[in-house]
């Protein structure tokens, strides 16, 4: 996992639509991730909502959804990376992972890693 950036829930950021059209300034992908999003979560986004970093960046560029993210908000306030370092998973953290199983996997990972 070297290589990815994992994001605080455990979301592989550099595997995201988002993160891929945003780093290859790719306005067909944007549109195509805007379009999914809408279709599979029912997201409204327009194809230039698409610019995404990832959440461990400082930058301002991050989906609307990235920005808000209470998980993000969480883990920075407490000087995590991550919340895999975090001692027992919060609700928020825990319901996050039912509505995305790849992301509870992930985390899971880095928690039998961190050991």
């Amino acid at each position: 996992m070297s290589n990815e950036m994992i994001g605080y829930c455990g979301l592989v950021c550099s595997e995201c639509p988002a993160f891929l059209a945003t780093k290859n300034d790719d306005d067909v992908a944007r549109e195509k991730t805007a379009a999914m999003y809408a279709e599979k979560y029912g997201f409204d986004l327009k194809p230039e909502d698409i610019n995404c970093d990832g959440c461990l960046t400082l930058g301002e560029r991050k989906l609307i959804y990235c920005q808000t993210c209470g998980i993000k908000q969480c883990c920075s306030e407490r000087g995590q990376e991550n919340c895999a370092l975090c001692s027992e998973p919060c609700e928020q953290l825990i319901r996050f992972h039912k509505f995305s199983p790849k992301a509870k996997a992930c985390y899971d990972a880095l928690r039998r890693e961190i050991g």
